[in-house]
């Protein structure tokens, strides 16, 4: 999902089985994604994951690192996270979205081969985009709550 001229991208470290079987980004029951952006002000109201579409409508998009479906993130190779930042870079110098949005501080220190990476706005553009780094929005990560996530969240409109 994802247009030229973006506000914002985000970009999920990589489908879970649920979502790799329904074919919608963060679709499994429990995933604060999309609770998380309507709530920080992306979306008028919350949308549901099968309507990840009306996201294009208002300026954001949602692309994965690395789009095989896991059961875990865990299960992914250091070079699958490599190859994703390449494949990604490719999509962000084609459609040029202002800003993109990690989710999973993780899956971004090891596709970009940082040890010590934030939460937070970083100094470095990706391909001329700002970037940012988010927790990972899984229900699983119990290091965010919610209200974590939408105060996160909502320094990116900023």
């Amino acid at each position: 999902m994802i247009a030229s001229g973006l506000r914002v991208l985000f970009c999920g470290i990589n489908p879970g089985l649920y979502s790799g079987a329904t074919g919608h980004h963060f679709a499994r029951p429990g995933n604060r994604f999309w609770p998380a952006l309507h709530q920080a002000g992306f979306t008028r109201r919350q949308l549901h994951p099968s309507e990840q579409g009306e996201l294009l409508k208002a300026g954001y998009g949602v692309v994965n690192l690395v789009n095989r479906a896991t059961a875990a993130a865990d299960e992914l190779a250091p070079e699958e996270f490599v190859a994703g930042r390449r494949r990604l870079a490719a999509k962000v110098r084609r459609y040029r979205p202002k800003a993109v949005a990690f989710l999973g501080v993780g899956a971004y220190g090891q596709a970009f081969g940082l040890r010590n990476a934030k939460i937070g706005r970083q100094a470095e553009l990706f391909e001329g985009a700002k970037v940012w780094v988010l927790p990972n929005p899984s229900g699983l990560n119990a290091n965010y709550r919610l209200a974590d996530l939408v105060r996160l969240f909502r320094a990116v409109l900023k």
